[in-house]
C-alpha cells in the first residue's frame, strides 16, 4: 500500500515527473574546524568552542570531544565534567560569518537555488546544474573538494530527491562523507531506519508509538493513516508521507540573513538594572558590528530575556528608519527592557536585529537629532580601529566598568 492508501507503489508518482536532485551540505563541527585552521596542533584532540564560564553552553565540539558525550548546546559545566582534558576556545563570530559568506558563494557558483539553514549548512537544488557540471555524485564531490581547498574545512553531503532524505543522508555520512540515495533506494533505505529518523518524531512521540509496537519507519509506513492521526493528531499524516519518502517542499533561496544578534548568560542570575543596562549596551555593539560587517541594516529590534525558572520572553519594536548603530539599537532595547514586568531574576539577556535589508540599497534618512548620524560615523571609525588592533582596543567607557563583563 502506498502513502495515498491505495495499492500503488509509493514511488510510482516520482517516476512520472522529472526527478529532482537536492543536496544537503553541512560542515563538520564548523566553529571548531574554522579555529583549527590557525591551530593545527589541536587536530585530533578534544576541542570545544564556547566561553569557559560555568553558565555558558557548548557552541561546537570536535568529534574527539563528542566521543566523550559532549554536544552542542550542552552546558559548559557538564561538558567539562565529561571531558576535562578538552581545550576550550572562545568563539570568534565575525570570522565564522566571514567563512560562512565564502561558503555560500561556493554554493551559489553551483546553483542559484540555495536555501541556507544556518551559517554552515544549506539545501541546494542542483537539478539544473547536472548538464553543466555532471552527475549528482560528481557535483557533490566538487563542492566538497572546493570547500576543503578554498576554506580549509570539511563538508558532508547528502544527495536525494527530497529535502528530508537529503538531510538524513548528510547526517548518516558524517564526518567528511558523501551519501547518495537514489529514487529507487529511497523507500527501502527509509524503512531500515528507527522511527526517530522522521521529522516530527521526538523522544516523547517515539514513546507513544513504541507503546503501539511502532519502532521503525517501516512500522509507520505499514500503519493506516487513520490510526496515526488518532495517535498523533495532524502530525500523523505528515509522518506517514515522510515514511514513504514524500516531501514536496522546494528549495527556497534566501538571499539575506533573517536576523543578526547576540546574547549572554550571566554567571549569577541578576535583577541589577545597571548590570542589565551595561550588558544590553555590550550586546548592542556586538550586534551592530555584525550588521555593518554584513552590510545590513535592521528595521526591527528584539529583546530576549530568560528568567531564573528558564521561562523566556521576547519583545520587539519596528523603527521608522533602518539602523546599524549600536547606540540606536541600545536605545530601543532599553525601552523594551523598561516595558517588561520582570517577575524574577534574569538568567540570560539577548539583543537581535530583524527585518534586515541591504545597507547599500537602503536609504538611511537622517533624524532631526544630529547625534544619530554622529553615532553612526563614530562607530564606523571604531570598526576600522577594531579591524586593525582587535576587538578590545576601543570600548565605550561604560563597558570598562568593573563587573561589566566586557570582552
Amino acid at each position: 500500500m502506498g502513502p495515498d492508501g491505495t495499492n500503488e507503489p509509493a514511488t510510482a508518482g516520482l517516476r512520472a515527473r522529472r526527478p529532482k536532485c537536492i543536496m544537503h551540505v553541512d560542515m563538520d563541527a564548523f566553529f571548531v574546524s574554522v579555529e583549527l585552521r590557525t591551530r593545527p596542533e589541536l587536530r585530533g584532540k578534544p576541542v570545544i568552542v564556547g566561553f569557559p564560564a560555568e553558565r555558558s553552553v557548548v557552541l561546537s565540539a570536535s568529534y574527539e570531544a563528542r566521543a566523550f558525550g559532549v554536544k552542542s548546546a550542552m552546558p559548559m559545566a557538564v561538558a567539562m565534567r565529561m571531558c576535562p582534558q578538552a581545550v576550550i576556545i572562545e568563539p570568534r563570530h565575525k570570522v565564522y560569518y566571514e567563512v560562512s559568506a565564502q561558503l555560500m558563494a561556493i554554493f551559489e557558483s553551483v546553483t542559484e537555488l540555495v536555501e541556507p539553514l544556518s551559517v554552515d549548512e544549506a539545501f541546494l537544488d542542483v537539478t539544473g546544474a547536472i548538464r553543466r557540471l555532471g552527475p549528482p555524485r560528481a557535483i557533490g564531490e566538487l563542492i566538497r573538494s572546493r570547500v576543503a581547498a578554498e576554506l580549509g574545512i570539511t563538508a558532508s553531503v547528502g544527495i536525494a530527491e527530497t529535502k528530508f532524505v537529503a538531510k538524513i543522508a548528510s547526517t548518516r555520512c558524517k564526518p567528511d562523507g558523501l551519501l547518495l540515495i537514489g529514487p529507487d533506494q529511497t523507500v527501502p533505505y527509509l524503512h531500515s531506519l528507527p522511527v526517530g529518523a522522521l521529522w516530527g518524531i521526538g523522544a516523547k512521540t517515539a514513546e507513544v508509538l513504541a507503546r503501539m509496537g511502532i519502532r521503525t519507519v517501516a512500522d509507520v509506513a505499514a500503519t493506516p493513516v487513520a490510526s496515526l492521526r488518532k495517535m498523533l493528531g495532524a502530525t500523523g499524516e505528515h509522518v506517514y508521507r515522510l515514511a514513504w519518502g514524500q516531501d514536496p517542499r522546494p528549495v527556497t533561496p534566501v538571499r539575506l540573513e533573517k536576523s543578526i544578534g547576540a546574547e549572554e548568560t550571566f554567571a549569577v542570575d541578576t535583577a541589577d538594572d545597571a548590570l542589565l543596562h551595561r550588558e544590553l549596551l555590550r550586546l548592542a555593539h556586538r550586534t551592530a558590528g555584525r550588521l555593518r560587517s554584513a552590510g545590513m541594516v535592521a528595521r526591527t529590534i528584539a529583546l530576549k530575556l530568560r528568567f531564573a525558572d528558564f521561562s523566556t520572553i521576547t519583545r520587539s519594536r519596528t523603527v521608522q528608519t533602518p539602523v546599524d548603530s549600536a547606540q540606536l539599537i541600545y536605545a530601543v532595547a532599553l525601552q523594551l527592557l523598561e516595558s517588561v514586568d520582570r517577575p524574577m531574576t534574569v538568567r540570560l539577556v539577548g539583543v537581535r536585529a530583524e527585518q534586515l535589508e541591504d545597507a547599500a540599497t537602503t536609504s538611511l534618512q537622517l533624524s532631526i537629532d544630529r547625534r544619530d548620524d554622529n553615532w553612526r560615523s563614530a562607530e564606523h571609525v571604531l570598526d576600522q580601529v577594531t579591524r586593525k588592533f582587535g576587538s578590545k582596543s576601543v570600548l565605550p567607557a561604560r563597558l570598562l566598568e568593573p563587573g561589566s563583563g566586557a570582552d
